[in-house]
């Protein structure tokens, strides 16, 4: 039933239930002053209980009804919508009885006086600000778990991603612990926390941390916190990131920068799912969900002696390895659109359209930096280009080439001659002789590459 408040766009429906002709008019006056509210009365228990199934927000109710106890009504309504708040006006001012109907689920006990009236308002205002409150933090919540939903959150559908998707499914339904590999930028960060939205955790907190941004010395303050008077400058208790992801879900990012005493204090927290603040002795148990994430062989890193086996191990839940941005086919694509469109939509701008020959020069590169490389080239190109039309000159690449990006993929020494020439030219603004003279070969090499496949080279000055 708690749906039906989240969904409707209606008024808040007060009912209000007295037998008293004249003071039913009075407290319908009163509600009614509130625009927000839609109320509607009634002279006994049984019209009221004919109309309970259209969901009144808040039932006003006399405790004394010539056909039915209060008591009787209260129970009614809250085995049918425990989420109807029920005030109860009575001359009836006995503390037992208050108290019975309060136990009962009654959200207020007023006696019929004087001051009624006042009180009587106030009580509605709050409910409908506490009920307004609630709708929105739920309509917030709908709206977060729509954005990190995988298809939201990682844009794509080529055989590579589809398989990622899949993965996080079986993540988000499980506690297990996850390692999350992958090359800078590829949304390793975007991957935890939609497994943490679309997991049963979702309404606790997320809590992440970089361990490469944070100094060594501070590292074990900022994840088991520490206690007044601890060290120097611990002017008073701080609590870590463990205790803060108290029942959600803490993501441990760039994890192989984590120093080797760290790893060990993390191993026994992980191991006995407690922990000691620095300078305390008090022992805290807790309750989070790992995921944490490199852009490292964590198993090379062990083999170097840089990261504890033992921890590896225990971290070793289920890895979801992202793959790079050029093994990704047509997502490319999928991706450069959609980043255009929302910034696009953020700026006020008109829509963009991406031309074919700006499509293939994205196609071409190898994308070093991945997603957070195409996103900023994309967002450039929005703001570059004329009259909304993203053409291939308006597509502007780091000038420093990466070998090491290039050599990701093994590939015939052929295709490697293709790839560079091909950088060359685009950094030469397609200029054959120069190119040549760079490079030191002739330039009939770049014509035979030219001839045998003129589709991989584009715009260029022959």
């Amino acid at each position: 039933m708690a749906e039906y408040f989240m969904n409707r766009e209606q008024k808040f429906k007060i009912y209000v239930v007295e037998d008293d002709a004249w003071y039913r008019e009075l407290l319908v006056h009163m509600a009614s002053l509130n625009p927000d509210f839609e109320v509607k009365s009634f002279s006994c228990a049984k019209d009221f209980l004919k109309a309970l199934n259209e969901n009144p927000d808040v039932v006003s109710l006399d405790f004394l009804l010539p056909d039915m106890e209060g008591i009787q009504i209260l129970q009614q309504i809250k085995r049918y919508n425990p989420e109807i708040e029920v005030i109860i006006v009575s001359k009836q001012d006995k503390i037992e009885t208050a108290l019975e109907l309060v136990k009962a689920g009654a959200y207020d006990y007023l006696t019929k006086s004087p001051d009624t009236n006042e009180r009587y308002i106030n009580t509605l205002n709050n409910i409908f600000k506490n009920r307004s409150l609630k709708t929105q933090i739920s309509r917030l919540e709908k709206e977060v778990t729509k954005k990190y939903s995988f298809e939201n959150a990682i844009i794509g559908n080529s055989p590579s991603i589809k398989k990622t998707f899949d993965l996080m499914e079986k993540a988000a339904n499980t506690g297990i612990t996850v390692l999350i590999t992958g090359e800078t930028g590829t949304g390793k960060e975007l991957v935890a926390k939609s497994i943490h939205f679309n997991s049963a955790r979702s309404k606790e907190p997320l809590v992440t941390i970089n361990m490469a941004a944070i100094p060594h010395e501070l590292a074990e303050s900022e994840l088991f916190g520490h206690e007044k008077g601890s060290f120097t400058g611990a002017v008073g208790q701080r609590i870590g990131k463990f205790e803060q992801a108290k029942g959600g879900t803490i993501f441990l990012d760039e994890i192989a920068e984590m120093d080797l005493n760290l790893q060990a204090k993390l191993l026994r927290v992980l191991q006995e799912k407690e922990l000691v603040r620095v300078g305390g002795e008090k022992t805290i148990k807790i309750d989070c969900r790992i995921i944490a994430a490199t852009n490292k062989d964590l198993m090379e890193e062990v083999k170097k002696g840089n990261f504890r086996e033992d921890l590896y191990y225990r971290l070793y839940g289920l890895t979801i390895e992202l793959p790079p941005l050029r093994t990704r086919e047509n997502d490319i694509i999928l991706i450069a659109k959609h980043f255009m469109n929302n910034f696009c939509k953020e700026n006020n701008m008109a829509a963009a359209v991406l031309s074919k020959s700006a499509q293939q020069k994205l196609l071409q590169h190898p994308f070093p930096g991945n997603i957070r490389e195409l996103k900023s080239c994309i967002e450039l190109a929005v703001v570059m280009c004329n009259n909304s039309q993203i053409e291939d000159s308006d597509i502007q690449f780091n000038s420093n080439f990466s070998i090491k990006a290039l050599l990701t993929e093994e590939k015939k020494l052929a295709e490697y001659e293709k790839e560079i020439i091909r950088h060359f030219l685009e950094k030469y603004n397609h200029n054959i002789i120069t190119v040549a003279d760079k490079l030191g070969i002739g330039k009939s090499t770049i014509y035979r590459l030219l001839k045998e496949e003129p589709e991989f080279f584009n715009h260029v000055d022959r």
